[in-house]
């Protein structure tokens, strides 16, 4: 069975260079909007692992992981908060010096790697202080939601975007509906990119699957885990929903940080749901397998930017969960949904999503629950453990020879 996305992303570089042996220790900088971020500290390792030096130059946000201390060197640029343009908008402009005061690190690089829309800009502005062409992989896990919004601002950092894009040598996205979406259908993007998923670490794999999880005895309540970013105010309010119908039934256990939901209202419908906990942060990696050994079910309902970004993306949580053996709950037509039914390896619903929920959670049997675990106990680990993928991107980026035909 192939166990990937149901596309493959067509990259127009040649063979050669994907076959061609690597790795030289090729210099270069990334570029990322928070340093201690569970995405960026396993892209900087999995760059490391395949022979790349790295500095990284990048920001904090201050919401989980902060105790991290980042073996590889790095740049701290200031701090943004998740969310705020105007305030992002202004931690770039500051953080234009402190290009400017380490310019010297950028005239040995090979290639700059930039996370996101902003670190995209910044890397442009590296490459004008030294006067370079320097090769760009721009990388996107998301599709910030004001670049699908209408008015002036959005369409000028839509055409700036653009502008950029006709300068960066590779666009590497974590979900295939992205491009077809938004950088084929909006963008208009023809240029080469890379398919390269939230996929664990391979150091996960010192970690043993775990057989699949036994039946519900004794009466206790089937276990919904959230973990890691937790946002969207819809999303909350439907958990809760949920939480009220179904008690008894269904308990929710939330491990992570809170981003786009508000803190006084999460903490009080807490207070009065007793069958909602929140257990705080956790160290991104080494816990993950002890809090899905918990749960029954990982939610990846994200109704939070539902006719654009929470439609098209890949949660890392899919491969997270998929790796310890516990099915995903997501929205039937979303791009993580077409996967998991894609595979037989979760469950999903439609609107009115709530009413689903309670059937689904009311009428669901031991035997229906087991027969998910065992397809998704029969997926390799390939599906959910990143290999050979981030070995191939690394060698197209370590193939790159020379400047862009643009400047």
């Amino acid at each position: 069975m192939d166990a990937s996305i149901d596309e493959r992303a067509p990259v127009d570089l040649t063979s050669d260079a994907i076959r061609a042996p690597v790795f030289t220790a090729r210099e270069l900088v990334y570029f990322g909007s928070e340093v201690r971020d569970a995405s960026t500290v396993k892209r900087v390792q999995q760059l490391i692992d395949h022979g790349f030096t790295v500095t990284v130059f990048g920001f904090h946000r201050t919401r989980y992981n902060n105790d991290y201390q980042p073996p590889w060197p790095q740049v701290t640029m200031g701090t943004t908060i998740d969310g705020r343009y105007g305030h992002r908008l202004l931690a770039l402009l500051s953080a234009i010096p402190k290009l400017f005061a380490h310019r010297r690190r950028f005239t040995t690089a090979s290639v700059f790697y930039a996370r996101n829309i902003d670190q995209l800009l910044l890397a442009m502005v590296a490459r004008l202080l030294v006067r370079s062409r320097i090769p760009v992989v721009y990388e996107v896990l998301d599709i910030p939601p004001i670049l699908m919004r209408k008015g002036l601002s959005a369409s000028l950092l839509r055409w700036i975007e653009r502008r950029c894009l006709d300068r960066v040598r590779l666009l590497a996205l974590s979900s295939p509906a992205f491009h077809r979406n938004y950088y084929a259908a909006v963008q208009r993007h023809g240029g080469p990119w890379f398919l390269v998923e939230n996929k664990l670490h391979p150091s996960i794999a010192r970690i043993a699957r775990p057989a699949r999880r036994g039946p519900v005895r004794g009466g206790r309540p089937w276990v919904v885990g959230y973990f890691g970013l937790i946002r969207g105010e819809d999303t909350f309010a439907l958990m809760a929903r949920l939480a009220e119908r179904l008690e008894g039934r269904v308990q929710f256990v939330f491990r992570g940080a809170l981003t786009t939901v508000d803190t006084t209202r999460f903490r009080e419908t807490l207070k009065r749901l007793p069958n909602m906990t929140f257990g705080g942060p956790y160290q991104p990696h080494s816990d993950l397998e002890t809090l899905y050994r918990e749960v029954d079910f990982a939610w990846a309902l994200d109704l939070e930017h539902t006719d654009h970004n929470s439609r098209w993306l890949m949660p890392c949580r899919f491969y997270e969960s998929g790796y310890f053996g516990v099915p995903c709950l997501a929205v039937r037509d979303f791009q993580v949904g077409s996967v998991l039914e894609q595979h037989g390896i979760g469950f999903t619903f439609e609107q009115p999503l709530e009413e689903q929920l309670v059937n689904f959670f009311e009428t669901l049997t031991v035997a229906d629950y087991g027969r998910i675990c065992s397809e998704l106990a029969r997926m390799p680990d390939d599906a959910f453990v990143a290999g050979d993928d981030v070995v191939r991107l690394c060698r197209v980026i370590d193939g790159f020879s020379g400047p862009p035909s643009s400047g």
